[in-house]
């Protein structure tokens, strides 16, 4: 046909033309600045993704995520969440906890609405005690057969939205699950290769071929990390390798995240009510990231604060859930002299590497709040005291991992080689001492103050050998920095008094190993205040034990 002969017709070819030429040459619209498609964000996995063990009536209690047990009124949510006995919503919904139980969706979707314009909606679908290798398997579901399930599930909510005309987009996949995997020999030497077809799968049925995926670590300071350590390293072996192969998979780490107070001794299988309110946010930051969007975070020092030549006294703090400050909280901070721990001390220098490296300093900042959920450790109090004794310039340098327990910190490590943390520490300490040096300092290394792992005394292993592998740890640092008479200040809380455990005198065996040592303090912080549940220490504790450990030092300096 030639369209030219046709008169009528021209300007309606023409404007079509012109149309198609448009769309060819024109740049494409950056996906990250459109802020009216609906971003659609697929939850699932088992126990750990449900929020079992949650209470969102608990939330009050975490002043950094106060009013999340309210409904979210600008996020949709579909649901479908259960093994047995499943609760479903009815379509799409308000965002809000499902039967009081709290999820990582509830904090992640707050972050995510604090720095993005876009709406947001979420689709979980998750399951207690199901595997990858059965349930969750794309070519040969088996047991809850929840593959399938989740698939249609997920078609259904999407459709609703075509129904409802809502222009939407599929943004990404945040996934967590491996615990019932690492128990069987087969699904666990095959994890890796089974979540790769998982995650081609998804893309494949939901026509996403960029999708992306976050894969939860699973958490090592659940019992789990201990007596079945082997297990979860396999695991998380195969979550990094797929993460390695695909540029599109994220590995997001969550081993530091808090972990439910147990029975008896203190442990516990699930991150309970804090740690999901953490969980979703490792997510959102970990979505953030890949986007483009996440703050740096960064507090550089405005200027050095030291003069030239001068000499620094350089403290070390190391240690577990405790020294990290796993329940201590900036909001908390209230009145006098507490409120000014609030604020960014810049006569003091402050280095430090938490979580095992998921959070690090930009260098040296001043020193100040800076944990991951708005938290903070006993150097604030620490500081504050040293710095009203002594006039001599000091710097902190603070390494913590609160996922860790001590034989992760011995020379030896253990069956799983990536939590080593040795390694790690002593680069950490050398390179604060190089820094410093290389700004022209003399710098005296004042001591490492270490609080003693807090999980390892509710697992008799640990509890029975927390003497000696404080002892390798302790002896091999001074041999590798060159140190014979470095001083450690290690502090133990009251330890986990239940049957079973108390025959295990761990507190007289380091006392007797501080007797042989001239350089070695043992310090009993027994008396710490807020001592709510076993393990941890709330704000009120942590302050007191940075002026303990502050005071120690100064009886001896």
């Amino acid at each position: 046909m030639n369209f030219a002969s046709l008169p009528r017709l021209a300007p309606l070819w023409r404007s079509l033309a012109a149309s198609l030429l448009l769309a060819v040459f024109a740049p494409p619209v950056r996906a990250q600045e459109d802020e009216r498609t609906l971003r659609v964000f697929i939850f699932a996995g088992q126990s750990n993704m449900v929020g079992s063990d949650s209470n969102s009536q608990h939330i009050e209690r975490y002043p950094p995520f106060a009013g999340l047990e309210a409904p979210q009124p600008r996020v949709r949510f579909s649901y479908c969440i259960g093994r047995e006995e499943k609760r479903r919503s009815d379509g799409w919904v308000e965002l809000q906890p499902v039967d009081n139980v709290v999820g990582p969706e509830l904090s992640f979707a707050a972050k995510l609405s604090r720095h993005l314009k876009a709406p947001i909606a979420i689709v979980k679908i998750a399951a207690g005690g199901t595997h990858l290798g059965g349930d969750w398997n794309p070519d040969r579901p088996s047991g809850f057969e929840l593959y399938p399930l989740a698939l249609a599930w997920v078609r259904k909510s999407l459709a609703e939205l075509d129904r409802q005309k809502v222009r939407y987009r599929l943004e990404g996949f945040c996934w967590h699950q491996g615990e019932n995997d690492m128990f069987e020999d087969g699904y666990r030497a095959s994890y890796g290769q089974n979540l790769e077809r998982f995650v081609a799968r998804w893309r494949a049925d939901l026509g996403a071929p960029e999708l992306r995926f976050y894969l939860g670590e699973l958490c090592t300071k659940t019992v789990w990390g201990m007596d079945n350590r082997a297990n979860m390293h396999a695991i998380s072996v195969g979550q990094r390798a797929v993460c390695e192969r695909d540029p599109l998979c994220v590995y997001v780490p969550t081993n530091h995240d808090a972990v439910e107070i147990g029975g008896d001794g203190g442990l516990h299988y699930h991150y309970g009510t804090l740690g999901q309110l953490e969980h979703g946010v490792n997510y959102a930051d970990a979505y953030l990231k890949s986007i483009g969007k996440l703050p740096s975070g960064a507090r550089p020092l405005a200027s050095w604060p030291y003069p030239q030549g001068a000499k620094v006294r350089l403290f070390v703090l190391a240690g577990h859930r405790n020294m990290e400050g796993e329940r201590a909280f900036v909001q908390e901070l209230k009145g006098g002299r507490l409120a000014a721990l609030r604020k960014d001390n810049a006569k003091v220098a402050f280095k430090y590497s938490l979580g095992g490296g998921f959070k690090r300093s930009a260098g040296w900042e001043p020193l100040g709040p800076a944990g991951p959920y708005d938290t903070f450790g006993p150097e604030l109090s620490f500081g504050a005291q040293l710095s009203s004794k002594q006039r001599e310039p000091i710097a902190i340098a603070k390494f913590t991992h609160s996922g860790s327990q001590l034989l992760d910190w011995t020379p030896q490590g253990s069956e799983a080689p990536s939590r080593n943390l040795y390694p790690a520490f002593l680069e950490f300490v050398r390179e604060a001492r190089r820094e410093l040096e290389e700004r022209g300092h003399a710098v005296e290394l004042a001591g490492i103050f270490y609080h003693l792992g807090e999980n390892d005394m509710s697992f008799h292993p640990y509890r029975k050998n927390a003497g000696p592998w404080l002892a390798q740890l302790i002896a091999q640092t001074r041999n590798d920095l060159e140190l014979p008479e470095l001083k450690w200040f290690v502090s133990q809380q009251e330890p986990t008094d239940v049957e079973g455990l108390r025959s295990i005198d761990v507190v007289g065996e380091l006392a007797k190993l501080a007797e042989k040592d001239p350089h070695l303090l043992h310090i009993q912080a027994f008396e710490l205040p807020g001592r709510e549940e076993q393990l941890v220490i709330t704000t009120p504790g942590i302050v007191a034990l940075g002026e303990r450990l502050a005071e120690e030092y100064l009886k001896r300096r």
